[in-house]
């Protein structure tokens, strides 16, 4: 299938494959398939990779690309539902480095990797893909990462993971915000030469290669549970790519209901759905550290495929006082326990609940609670068991370089590797 920017829908077209090793437009845009294609029935088998290589089939057809390979390399881990009272989380974090960008990181890396594609891998990270994007790469031969992440506003495990790897991959602690990583990513990918030189690839959720592939966990949700009517979703939201994924297989005929952006402090997305105006801003620190985004890059994609972003998706915000409680309740009423991102929407569905809201509903749970020990143990009076990759990942020396919050300090630093 062929991709166009969002910033010209009627403009020149690629191939998904190019588009995937590019990452953004040349005029800056997105790029979004040509057509969201409809899907029937379900595949013969509900193992996550035979759902993906199900429903990524017509985006890849054209492609010289073996999409079961990829999917069966990619997902060799899987996403569990499991019980929230009378509600259900979807385990998201079973990958190795316990986060849900594991799933769209790997799919990619495989991806290129197939593709024979040769690239610097930059992304800028507010706790999770960073990680995720590094692990998928590492040692990968013909690919290098570049990962960039605010010094401060990570959890000390999330950033011991990012220091961790070495070899071809390289981190750099940025003197800023996440918002100011990634405008120094955007900017790389917009110096032309620079990114020709060498050979820039995102990783972001920018890629598309990170999206599709998050809409297979969704599928496969949705269908395990379609004897319940249509299954709504609360999603925990940052850059919108996660929730995105969400709305585009609902497009794709799946059996998908309401779909509810859960969002921290950093409210943006709620009050744009509110109002109908997106005012960008600073970030804000909160525990919910990865979703401490003020400029989603993702609503480029939403308001290219909707006229009216808020007839395909509702939003809520919760404060840090919130995300205590309901970590702290959670773990009292059903002995679950959840990390701060999930807990938002944890929160959110709480409050749908309260207002009499009915219907099956599925909160995304992004990460694993181990990765903020320092903000949920002392919330549950206890240690949180580490999963054994992310225990291997603490074991190793991790290093960061220090980088100015610049443009001009990425790009001097890409230059000189």
């Amino acid at each position: 299938m062929r991709c166009v920017s969002t910033r010209a829908p009627g403009g020149p077209m690629v191939s998904l494959t190019r588009s995937l090793a590019q990452g953004t437009a040349p005029d800056g845009g997105l790029y979004v398939p040509e057509l969201v294609p409809k899907v029937t029935g379900a595949p013969v088998s509900l193992r996550l990779a035979d759902v993906a290589s199900w429903l990524l089939a017509p985006y890849f057809a054209d492609e010289p690309l073996h999409l079961p390979a990829i999917c069966d390399a990619a997902f060799t881990f899987e996403a569990p539902l499991s019980a929230l009272g009378a509600d259900r989380l979807l385990e998201l974090f079973h990958g190795p480095t316990a986060a849900f960008k594991d799933f769209g990181a790997r799919f990619l890396a495989e991806s290129l990797g197939h593709s024979g594609a040769e690239a610097t891998v930059l992304v800028a990270t507010s706790g999770d893909t960073g990680a995720a994007v590094a692990a998928a790469f590492h040692r990968r031969p013909r690919f290098e990462v570049v990962v960039l992440y605010p010094r401060g506003r990570v959890s000390a495990r999330q950033a011991h993971q990012l220091g961790a790897f070495g070899d071809n991959v390289t981190a750099y602690e940025v003197d800023g915000s996440f918002d100011d990583c990634q405008r120094m990513v955007k900017a790389a990918f917009a110096n032309r030469a620079l990114s020709a030189r060498r050979k820039l690839a995102s990783a972001n959720s920018i890629s598309l290669g990170r999206i599709l592939p998050q809409l297979s966990y969704y599928a496969r949700t949705a269908l395990l549970l379609q004897a319940q009517g249509p299954v709504n979703f609360v999603v925990p939201t940052g850059n919108l790519g996660n929730a995105l994924a969400c709305v585009l297989a609902r497009q794709m005929g799946l059996p998908i209901g309401e779909v509810v952006l859960a969002t921290n402090a950093n409210r943006v997305l709620p009050d744009f759905l509110a109002t109908g105006e997106y005012e960008p801003r600073p970030s804000v620190a909160t525990l919910a550290n990865a979703m401490d985004v003020g400029a989603p890059s993702n609503l480029e994609r939403l308001r290219h495929w909707f006229k009216y972003p808020s007839s395909a998706v509702s939003a809520d915000w919760v404060d840090d006082a919130q995300i205590r409680a309901t970590i702290a309740e959670t773990f009292q009423r059903h002995g679950v326990v959840v990390c701060p991102h999930t807990a938002c929407g944890v929160a959110v569905l709480q409050r749908l609940r309260a207002r009499g809201l009915g219907g099956t509903w599925v909160v995304a749970a992004t990460a694993h609670p181990a990765k903020f020990d320092t903000v949920v143990e002392p919330i549950i009076g206890r240690a949180v068991p580490v999963p054994s990759a992310l225990a291997a990942l603490l074991a190793r020396p991790a290093r960061a370089r220090p980088l100015a919050a610049t443009d001009e300090a990425l790009q001097a630093a890409l230059a000189a590797g």
